[in-house]
């Protein structure tokens, strides 16, 4: 990934939804003014969901979805449609398409997409083959109490409107302001501890790493990075104290005895335990390690989907800090990607991974889902803070 790219988990996910045919492929055509998804008259041309990621004026960098119909048959058409479903725990705005019908489908979706909070702009699409427009609009306000915005990729026209419809509805939260904003002023000196092991592959640094420096730099603050070796050194180099220490999480044991008096203490997992969900939920969750027992299970959920590495944090350093704790008994399940259970009661804690490479979004969904289930939730670094002893003498 080129760092002048936004990441795909910080762009506004905008999810379009709507029967087979209904001009969602023609709807992203219009929107970006390229021909970018395949238009057929044929219905169920779109199978899986799938992401692109646009620059949009005025909106900026964005995920747009081009989601399967919802009206899909068959088997297959179910597990499409249930594909379809999970995109939605991923965006952030919806637009949400009617043509003719009865729009009973399009009733449960609207219903379904605003129990998670997303908000919907109805749509009209492939306006210029339309016919009874009008009666068409009102039949959707009167069913929605929504006024559809009507589009037209072939004449081009409705766009303009769409785009400024998306602009007024983008959540507040669609991102925390900043992943160290509430912590740093200008000048002050920060600095990053960054173990370079088989997690950090050699010439590359880890995305939180990249996102979190330039966040600080951002802010104009001074910052040093350093390896964990170097840092009893680093500080020793520097004339009065760092302001901050940012460290991975596996390090918090080795940084934690050299931190300054005064200096305040994070890692990178703390950070985006904040900035792409509910640290407050997080902390409440950590409480759950010391209930746990050997014949409690948890569950680790990790964003990424890559091979297992040695010394991996989620398949190897926790679970044995976790049985270490509590006794070799204890069972632990992995899932990564979007493999994440909708059934969490046979779990006694959750605790999830950063999730730099999921959007925020996404994240709140996992979280309301276990709180849904009173099953308590964490990440990896407050987890790792609590198993350590210091969560309450790092800073969130």
């Amino acid at each position: 990934m080129e760092l002048a790219n936004t990441p795909a988990a910080n762009r506004l996910h905008i999810g379009i939804y709507g029967r087979r045919n209904s001009g969602k492929s023609s709807l992203i055509n219009a929107i970006t003014g390229h021909d970018i998804a395949l238009v057929s008259d044929v219905a169920g041309t779109t199978t899986d969901p799938v992401y692109k990621a646009m620059e949009i004026h005025p909106i900026g960098p964005c995920m747009l979805i081009d989601t399967a119909g919802f009206d899909d048959e068959g088997r297959l058409g179910a597990m499409r449609v249930e594909k379809t479903r999970k995109a939605m725990d991923k965006t952030d705005v919806a637009l949400l398409l009617f043509s003719e019908g009865d729009f009973q489908k399009e009733a449960e979706w609207l219903l379904e997409l605003r129990k998670r909070k997303v908000p919907v702009i109805p749509v009209i699409s492939k306006a210029d083959v339309r016919e009874d427009l009008e009666g068409l609009a009102a039949q959707v306000k009167e069913a929605t109490g929504l006024t559809p915005i009507l589009v037209s990729a072939k004449e081009k026209t409705g766009v303009k409107e769409l785009l400024s419809a998306l602009v007024r509805v983008i959540p507040e939260d669609f991102e925390a302001e900043s992943i160290t904003g509430r912590l740093v002023n200008e000048d002050d000196v920060v600095m990053l501890v960054m173990p370079q092991d088989i997690q950090a592959p050699k010439g590359r640094l880890i995305l939180p790493q990249v996102q979190t420096i330039r966040d600080l730099l951002d802010h104009k603050c001074i910052v040093m990075s350093v390896t964990t070796d170097k840092l009893a050194r680093a500080l020793h180099a520097l004339t009065k104290p760092p302001k901050l220490i940012i460290t991975d999480s596996q390090a918090f044991a080795a940084v934690y005895p050299l931190k300054p008096e005064g200096t305040l203490l994070t890692s990178f997992s703390v950070l985006f335990a904040q900035y792409k969900g509910d640290i407050g939920a997080f902390t409440e969750g950590a409480a759950a390690i010391d209930r746990l027992t050997e014949q409690s299970k948890v569950l680790i959920a990790e964003a990424c989907t890559h091979a297992p590495l040695s010394e991996d944090i989620g398949r190897e350093k926790i679970p044995r800090m976790l049985r270490k704790k509590v006794g070799p008994g204890l069972t632990v399940d992995m899932v990564s990607g979007t493999d994440f259970p909708d059934d969490l009661s046979p779990y006694s804690l959750v605790i999830h991974c950063g999730a730099c490479m999921f959007n925020r979004k996404y994240v709140l969904s996992r979280i309301q889902k276990a709180r849904e289930q009173e099953v308590p939730i964490t990440n990896y670094g407050v987890a790792l803070a609590k198993l350590t002893g210091i969560l309450d003498k790092i800073t969130f």
